[in-house]
């Protein structure tokens, strides 16, 4: 976080201060006065906007087995622990064994955040209509609540009534996500000659490749009973009345960061103000293949992963202030 506040105050100081010193161009004079401009700026600017994110969850719990009853007349299957909590109930039938592994996540992640970013950079001298910069975006902390977690067709075996395919649902997560993108984007403005015109629309495009790092918390509950029994599970956690109650870590720092690769491409607009300041508007497309959740113990000694949101996708929708000197 301190970060964040050092990288955005440097940044607001540096565009400020174009505006109030008057910065001039990089020409020169030549002959009798005549003044050459090879249109070589340098580029400062930050931006603040809302995000869209979106993505598949995919299940990454590997290998974990969970123990089944399913109910004679109604065919509603629940677990082991569940079963024996009711008093372990006549009109039952064991059902056996599955992997909880193969069953899918209840719902993909669509969330909506506070976006902001800041860039530096320069046009390039005699091709100013390209632009070369540094962009840092932040997407602000959301929370993915969802119960269940996991819910779908699994494939029994071990029991009374033979493999069979029965529907159960499994966990319950509240997890939480932000994600920071430092990244290097080429841009090509649309317009003739060397300098930017004033009072017009300057359209625009990007693309860039960056290094995203996502801070992820997660707090999963046992609410139905059949993770429970996992021994190795119990290590996360502490066990009342046979059930675990998970422990994670009070300091979200004790979490481990999901990194990777980002591609970013983005679609805008300028609108020239003065010689030296743009009105930006644009809308940025980040892609991240992965970013991951875990199940951490309360002294963030170990970690075990649990589910990924797959091709991520964040679409900002930014406002904000360039400025060229």
């Amino acid at each position: 976080m301190r970060f964040r506040y050092s990288v955005f105050s440097m940044l607001l100081f540096m565009c400020a201060m174009p505006a109030f010193a008057g910065w001039q161009y990089n020409g020169y004079y030549v002959n009798d006065g005549y003044y050459s401009d090879n249109g070589m700026r340098f580029v400062i600017g930050g931006r603040g906007g809302v995000s869209l994110a979106n993505a598949k969850i995919k299940n990454d719990i590997g290998s974990l087995y969970g123990y089944y009853y399913i109910n004679d007349y109604t065919g509603e299957v629940v677990s082991q622990l569940a079963w024996q909590a009711a008093g372990s109930p006549a009109g039952y039938s064991y059902a056996g064994q599955g992997d909880i592994a193969t069953v899918s996540a209840k719902k993909d992640f669509s969330k909506t955040a506070f976006a902001a970013g800041a860039s530096i950079g320069l046009t390039l001298p005699y091709y100013p209509q390209w632009r070369l910069q540094a962009d840092y975006d932040y997407i602000s902390e959301t929370n993915y609540n969802q119960i269940p977690l996991f819910e779908g067709s699994l494939k029994v075996s071990g029991g009374e009534i033979g493999d069979k395919t029965v529907h159960v649902t499994s966990g319950g997560a509240n997890a939480t996500i932000s994600t920071d993108i430092i990244s290097a984007v080429v841009y090509y403005d649309f317009f003739e000659g060397n300098t930017k015109p004033i009072n017009e629309v300057i359209p625009y495009i990007g693309f860039g490749l960056g290094y995203a790092s996502s801070r992820t918390t997660l707090k999963l509950t046992d609410i139905y009973g059949d993770l429970s029994t996992e021994s190795d599970l119990q290590n996360y956690g502490t066990l009342e009345n046979g059930v675990i109650q998970f422990e994670p870590p009070s300091d979200k720092s004790k979490y481990p960061t999901s990194t990777n690769i980002a591609v970013i491409g983005t679609l805008g607009a300028s609108y020239g103000i003065s010689e030296y300041t743009f009105l930006d508007f644009s809308a940025r497309v980040m892609y991240i293949p992965t970013i991951k959740w875990q199940l951490v113990n309360s002294d963030g000694s170990q970690h075990r992963d649990w589910f990924s949101a797959d091709n991520m996708i964040y679409t900002n929708f930014m406002v904000g202030l360039r400025f060229e000197f």
